[in-house]
């Protein structure tokens, strides 16, 4: 696979964007883009010319993550002001808004089916699971802390949930922590399973292989590496270097044959799993790249973001 740059919108909010995702197509429209910043707004996007939709309101505070539905009807977006709003993706409407404790709302996810929408719980070291269909808490899965503490655990505190990742059956739920411990739930029992030992810090984003490879766990850390985990097996199973700083967002591509990263180096990569290697960096943006999509199914299209207020379309062949 190889990128090419194909537009990049300079000043496409206000502030740094730190989250962004694809909405997927209807009946009515093509798929979309979707942006979160630190100005506290979410923004739509017409992918291919880059096209500004609309622009929504609603929190208080910097937006951290966005997260579409599967259906591509009902997209959330979930902000430090430990809101996380449930909206309608054509017409803005607000369908549920989701309310936690201070620093409990990081990223989100909604299941493959549709069902269920998972929140990293940052502080409460759990996932908070919501039904999509009465917008109820159904379930936490708390993270119980390893017997022995991490040489550089010196706070004794619990884990701070970042990230989290569906599993492509849904089955399974993994999520990453500020100490680098990656926890993997089964979702159907509420049970812990296991960690995954690897990375000394934070990390910042999972994913999970497409099929037929979904045992297989890509995370970004900011010990600088990738990490390719077989979630059943417990197994680390390939690590990946080459950022020369954090490296804070990966995806996987639809065919689940290359990788995208994101970095506080200012870059994107794209990585051959077989070859274990970066085999192009992009460098349009002049700050960090604080997340990176693939657009789903036939994509042929990846998108990242920035600390620079950017975005950026690239052409995936």
């Amino acid at each position: 696979m190889k990128l090419a740059g194909l537009k990049s919108i300079e000043n496409a909010h206000d502030d740094s964007v730190w989250t962004a995702t694809w909405v997927p197509a209807t009946d009515s429209r093509p798929a979309l883009l979707l942006t979160g910043s630190l100005d506290e707004t979410v923004k739509l996007w017409r992918p291919d010319e880059l096209e500004l939709v609309r622009t929504n309101t609603g929190h208080c505070l910097g937006v951290v993550s966005v997260t579409a539905h599967p259906s591509g009807v009902i997209a959330a977006s979930a902000s430090l002001d430990s809101l996380v709003r449930v909206f309608d993706v054509d017409t803005n409407a607000t369908i549920a808004t989701l309310e936690s404790p201070p620093s409990e709302v990081w990223q989100m996810q909604f299941d493959p089916k549709g069902t269920t929408l998972a929140v990293a719980g940052g502080g409460s070291a759990s996932i908070k699971l919501w039904n999509t269909a009465t917008w109820r808490l159904i379930a936490t899965l708390s993270i119980p802390r390893p017997e022995a503490p991490k040489p550089s655990d010196k706070s004794g505190s619990k884990k701070f949930v970042l990230s989290i990742a569906w599993s492509p059956d849904g089955r399974r739920l993994a999520c990453g922590s500020m100490d680098g411990t990656i926890s993997i739930f089964d979702v159907g029992r509420a049970k812990f399973l296991h960690h995954l030992e690897g990375h000394y810090m934070p990390v910042r984003s999972l994913v999970f292989s497409p099929e037929p490879d979904s045992r297989k766990l890509y995370s970004a850390s900011d010990d600088g590496h990738v990490h390719i985990y077989d979630a059943e097996g417990k197994a680390l199973i390939g690590a990946m270097s080459g950022h020369a700083s954090w490296v804070l967002s990966v995806d996987v591509s639809p065919d689940g044959e290359a990788i995208a990263t994101g970095s506080s180096d200012k870059t994107v990569r794209l990585w051959d799993f077989k070859m274990r290697a970066a085999i192009q960096t992009m460098s349009n943006h002049t700050d960090q790249v604080w997340a990176v999509a693939f657009r789903p199914g036939e994509g042929g299209r990846l998108a990242s973001v920035s600390d620079d207020k950017s975005m950026s379309l690239y052409h995936c062949s």
